[in-house]
């Protein structure tokens, strides 16, 4: 009897355990740079709205409550520029990851069906292609994907694990594309508010200048992870093509996929506030400018990192070979072939460990 496991790629972080076994006995302990988990205090704003929603005994509707979808809404205008939007084009949903792996499969893509994503990219949509019984294809240029249709195509600006934010010109060319073919194109933006370069900002696939004003077709995700410091309470939404968010609601509704009611009211406070958002985006411009400035001094070059939580560093060798190197100092990143075979000769730095075991790793690269 086949078993789904079996149609899944193998967990990557599981080849990464003996590296991070010995950093972890270094003298001064391990500075883990290899996920980019929030390590900053939960913002207070969140933290009493979601006190203040505790007594919350009734279930919760899939399709989230008005005023949480209505402050996603409003940070779309006010922070991305995105207009026309109705309540029925947004959907609260338990963590990006978990919509991402499962958006495929209840879209209803299936065996015949292909699945583009970048060539480098966050290994979670190859696993939703996997787990809907479809193929996927890596590929970076519309031309490269030859002459079949794909039933999703997925874009991730700034990217995980790059950095790199794509230009407004491309995302048109890919709406367009998509649009011509009947394809979805799902933007993965959950590090819209994490730019570095301020010539490249990054812009979302639903502004005006980028979709012409409409939504068919297309579908974003958004969450408040990273932005908010909220990975634990697995705040996210998707929005889009109402039609779209009507698909996935009518699945999810069978499937009992329901943020709880607390959660979306912190989700609320924490979208309708933006000091929080600017002060953690300084605390992440502080530590990546030690951090860069320490590997480029140690014959590190840094490629693309416009945006996302990461430096996309390389020695030009294989990335094992830097992966093991930097575990002797203690400091343990990812291997950039987690991400694809594109990534053989990078690894990424995440800048999300603490002010304290940030300086630690500036001290062993000394």
């Amino acid at each position: 009897m086949g078993t789904v496991s079996a149609k899944l790629p193998d967990f990557p972080w599981d080849h990464l355990v003996p590296f991070a076994d010995r950093a972890r006995a270094h003298v001064d302990g391990i500075v883990d740079l290899s996920v980019g988990t929030p390590v900053d205090p939960t913002p207070a704003v969140a933290q009493e709205a979601l006190t203040a929603a505790a007594d919350n005994p009734g279930y919760p509707v899939t399709i989230g409550k008005v005023e949480t979808r209505q402050a996603a809404l409003d940070w779309m205008e006010r922070r991305l520029g995105v207009r026309g939007l109705g309540l029925d084009a947004v959907l609260p949903v338990i963590g990006s990851k978990e919509l991402i792996a499962s958006l495929a499969l209840h879209l209803g893509v299936g065996a015949r069906d292909l699945v583009v994503h970048p060539r480098l990219a966050y290994p979670t949509y190859e696993v939703g292609a996997a787990l809907a019984g479809a193929r996927s294809l890596a590929a970076d240029s519309l031309t490269s994907i030859g002459p079949e249709v794909p039933k999703i195509l997925w874009i991730n600006s700034p990217s995980n694990p790059t950095g790199k934010v794509l230009p407004i010109d491309h995302l048109k060319k890919v709406v367009d594309w998509c649009r011509d073919r009947g394809t979805i194109l799902v933007s993965d933006e959950c590090y819209i508010e994490m730019a570095w370069d301020a010539e490249k900002q990054p812009i979302s696939v639903l502004h005006p200048d980028v979709c012409g004003g409409s939504s068919e077709g297309i579908l974003t995700v958004h969450s408040l992870s990273k932005r908010s410091n909220l990975a634990g309470y697995r705040c996210a939404f998707v929005a889009g093509d109402p039609a779209l968010v009507g698909e996935l609601l009518a699945v999810r509704k069978n499937l009992g996929l329901q943020m709880p009611g607390p959660q979306q009211i912190a989700m609320v406070a924490a979208l309708d506030d933006d000091e929080h958002v600017a002060q953690q985006h300084a605390r992440y411009a502080a530590r990546r400018a030690k951090l860069r400035e320490a590997l480029e001094r140690n014959g590190f070059r840094i490629d693309d990192s416009e945006g996302s939580l990461y430096l996309w560093a390389t020695r030009e060798e294989d990335c094992w070979k830097t992966v093991s190197d930097l575990a002797d100092l203690g400091i343990l990143v990812a291997p950039g072939a987690f991400y694809g075979a594109a990534g053989h000769q990078h690894v990424r730095v995440a800048f999300t460990a603490t002010d304290e075991r940030v300086d630690a790793a500036l001290s062993r690269l000394a």
